[in-house]
This record gives structure tokens, C-alpha cells and sequence, in this order.
């Protein structure tokens, strides 16, 4: 049997890989007794760790969230990947958390296996600014989790906004969206001082918590956030092109992330790990292969030209690869074509 503190390594690793776990699931992947299961969770309670248990016949047990953040476990691959995610953001300005990126990037690579420490090493990266836009300004961290969450739990927003005097009355806005637009943040919002909807820049926001009572949404025009932002910056001389084919798809990727890499495209948060992106080419099939290049999993949300797109993008590629793989395993040939835009 394992010594209890390799045990407890296991369980917690275990603990962080999925939602819910019974008691008798992990007292049979640990090879131990229920009963040393349930100690275990009071010794990992007692390291900090808010392990919540569920009632029933062999008790249930998920690791929830707490006041603190807990020591946490990584594979290799989170270890490596966290690391370089660190780097890129230690190195990007733009939404004020470059400074605590690179203390966090230090902290990881001072615990970093020798050999996850060669990996990474490897990697350099240098933010290299835009010659031609002028640099957003940048936003702090916690104000973008605040509106985030704010927009989330549909609750108004009491801030001030530019030059507004902070002993003037606070502004009040209904915040429905949190979106990016050529390297700046933006809340959508309808102000209800002026009753009508507004852009705001949240590196000009200073919010005056807390936040007011919760409303109920308000349709936005346009029928969607992405054609009523993409709207108010044509309107206004904004550096969107009217591109032959635009459209839209979410990705497996946390907005702050796909927005450093967005230049004439809108990037609207859908949770912490994913996001709505909309985007033009001049082809359906260019426009495909620019959404590809952010290496994550893709759904596509519409038009249809696009999923063809990427089901023509997907044929190609298995051509290009079917020389190298045994002559039972290569793809049949296809020339469907997309339909033109």
C-alpha cells in the first residue's frame, strides 16, 4: 500500500480531474477501504483543501471552491502549458495583468521537474506592438472580473467613466456584454441615465462598488451582440472591414487569449474558458484556415459556407497526408466545393 502522503497525492490528483466522485469509485482506484477514503478527505481538509461531501449510500465527494487557492497538481502537459500561457501573458500588454503573469510565471518555473524545465525553456516570447494602431490603454485584471461577473449576474454597474468627478453622482448601466474590438475592452451596456444603449471602454471605468440590484436582460439591436457592436464602430469610423465573408465560431479558448491575437475581428466571453469569435476574409475557405491557426477545438455557430469550408480544408489536408499512411487508411477523394459567397 502506498504511503499515506503518496495517497493523498493520488486522491487529490483524482479529486481535480473530474466534478463528482463516490466514495466507493475512489476507494477501488486507490486500492484502499472506504472507510481510509474518508479519512483521507479530513486530512486533505485539514491541508486547506474544501473537499464538499454529498450524502448517500457511499457518500459522495467534490473538490469545491474555497476561500483560499489550495496547493494544485499538474501533468505534464497542464505544467507545460500553463507555463507558456504565463510567458505570452507576461509579455502582452493590454489588460493589466502582465505584472502578476510574470510573477506567476515565476513562481511555476521555480517548482518545474528538470525536465519540463528544458521544455519550456526553449520558449522565448516578444511582445511586438502594432506600428500602425496606437496601444490600447491598459485594463486591470480585477476590474474585467468584475464586469464579467457583473454581466453574468445581470446586476447594474454604479461607476464613474473618463473624466467624471468622483464626488459627482455615480453612472448606472444594465451590462450585458464584455467584448474586445481592435486590442481594447468594451462593455456593452444599456445606461440607464440616458435610456438608451452605449459602448463603454472599460480602461476608462472606474467602478464604484458595489453593484446594484439584478434586472432582467433587454434585447439588444441587431438581434445579437456581435452584429450591434460591429455595427457601432462602422458607424463611428472604426477599423472594421466590410469583408465578402464573415462569420462566427466558438472556441475553446478564454477570451483575453484569442483577443491578443484579434486585429479586425469581435471577441465576446462566453465563460472562462471559451468564447465567441466573429471574423471576415475574403473567402470562406481563408477565413477557415485564419480560424484554425488558433489551435483549439472550433464550433461552428454559422453560416453554413464556413462549415464547408472547413469540411473542404479537412479533405485537402487528408490528402496531403494520405502518402504517408498505409494505402487501407487513405481517404477517398472528394471535390465538393463550398458554395461561393
Amino acid at each position: 500500500m502506498p504511503t499515506t502522503s503518496a495517497r493523498l497525492l493520488a486522491l487529490l490528483s483524482l479529486l481535480q480531474t473530474r466534478r463528482d466522485w463516490s466514495g466507493t469509485t475512489l476507494a477501488a482506484r486507490l486500492g484502499i477501504s472506504l472507510r481510509t477514503v474518508r479519512r483521507d478527505i479530513d486530512r486533505l481538509r485539514d491541508l486547506g483543501y474544501p473537499v464538499a461531501a454529498a450524502k448517500g449510500p457511499d457518500g459522495g465527494y467534490r473538490l469545491a471552491a474555497g476561500t483560499e487557492l489550495p496547493p494544485l497538481l499538474f501533468d505534464d502537459d497542464q505544467a507545460v502549458a500553463l507555463t507558456v500561457a504565463l510567458q505570452v501573458a507576461a509579455t502582452t500588454g493590454g489588460s493589466g495583468l502582465a505584472d502578476a503573469a510574470a510573477r506567476a510565471l515565476h513562481t511555476v518555473r521555480q517548482v518545474l521537474p528538470a525536465r519540463l524545465r528544458q521544455r519550456v525553456g526553449t520558449l522565448s516570447v516578444t511582445a511586438v506592438a502594432r506600428p500602425t494602431t496606437a496601444a490600447p490603454e491598459p485594463v486591470d485584471g480585477g476590474v474585467l472580473l468584475a464586469l464579467s461577473a457583473a454581466v453574468q449576474n445581470h446586476e447594474i454597474l454604479r461607476f464613474d467613466y473618463g473624466q467624471d468627478s468622483p464626488d459627482g453622482p455615480a453612472r448606472h448601466a444594465e451590462p450585458h456584454h464584455v467584448v474586445t474590438w481592435d486590442g481594447r475592452w468594451y462593455v456593452v451596456a444599456w445606461d440607464l441615465d440616458r435610456a438608451d444603449w452605449r459602448t463603454f471602454r472599460a480602461d476608462r471605468i472606474t467602478l464604484r462598488p458595489p453593484h446594484g440590484p439584478r434586472f432582467t436582460p433587454r434585447p439588444l439591436p441587431g438581434g445579437d451582440v456581435a452584429t450591434y457592436v460591429t455595427g457601432v464602430f462602422r458607424g463611428s469610423g472604426g477599423t472594421s472591414t466590410d469583408w465578402p465573408c464573415r462569420g462566427t465560431v466558438i472556441l475553446d479558448l478564454p477570451a483575453a487569449t484569442v483577443a491578443r491575437f484579434t486585429r479586425d475581428g469581435f471577441v465576446e466571453e462566453i465563460d472562462p474558458g471559451r468564447c465567441r469569435l466573429t471574423l471576415g476574409s475574403w473567402s470562406w475557405v481563408s477565413l477557415a484556415a485564419t480560424i484554425a491557426r488558433y489551435d483549439a477545438d472550433i464550433t461552428v455557430v454559422g453560416p453554413d459556407a464556413l462549415t464547408d469550408a472547413f469540411a473542404l480544408l479537412a479533405r485537402r489536408f487528408a490528402r496531403t497526408v494520405a502518402g504517408h499512411l498505409p494505402t487501407a487508411a487513405r481517404p477517398l477523394g472528394d471535390d465538393a466545393r463550398p458554395k461561393a459567397p
